[in-house]
């Protein structure tokens, strides 16, 4: 569970930074209102799942039928990832398209995500095996680590409210971004 843990936090750090950077700074998705409104909402419920994921992986073990509930979870986020994929073709298209160095973090997502399920397999695969529990059993990690994948389930989990309070067009939701980023993605 080490090595699973240590590659959501990657996982988890990569995503912030390509969140910070590449949505929020050079692409003000949340300023463009119904342009973006599709990738937005993809993002807020991919946000969800990852707040799930890193919020109990650190404390809990999804024991029994849980199993099977927690791999519906992994299998929807790679769904709504597959699907954003597709979706920002349209939503970026006034940009000129997706970043070139956003395609490329995106694809060291999809590998560390990957290797995460890797290792993830066999340990759902023990917990089917064990009576239905969601149960708490912190694994032996680094206590830094916990509390990092904690922080960054109640930060995805905000990064996802926030997509979609931009992607309902509510009062504000483009800030800090002007909306004359909104006016010209509209114009485009």
């Amino acid at each position: 569970m080490r090595l699973v843990l240590w590659l959501l936090t990657i996982q988890g750090a990569i995503g912030a930074f390509d969140t910070f950077y590449y949505h929020e700074w050079r692409a003000r998705l949340p300023a463009r209102g119904k342009a973006a409104a599709a990738e937005l909402k993809l993002h807020a419920g991919r946000d969800l799942l990852y707040a799930v994921l890193f919020g109990t992986l650190p404390w809990l073990s999804w024991r029994g039928r849980w199993a099977a509930v927690l791999l519906v979870v992994v299998a929807a986020e790679i769904v709504l990832t597959l699907w954003d994929f597709v979706a920002e073709i349209a939503v970026r298209k006034a940009l000129g398209d997706v970043y070139a160095g956003e395609r490329v973090t995106h694809a060291v997502m999809g590998i560390t995500y990957g290797g995460m399920l890797a290792f993830l397999i066999p340990v759902v695969n023990r917990w089917w095996s064990l009576p239905t529990a969601l149960a708490l059993d912190p694994p032996a990690i680094l206590e830094f680590l916990r509390w990092s994948l904690s922080a960054m389930a109640i930060g995805v989990f905000l990064s996802g409210l926030r997509d979609l309070y931009a992607a309902l067009e509510l009062p504000h939701g483009g800030w800090p971004w002007d909306t004359k980023d909104r006016a010209a993605s509209r114009a485009a």
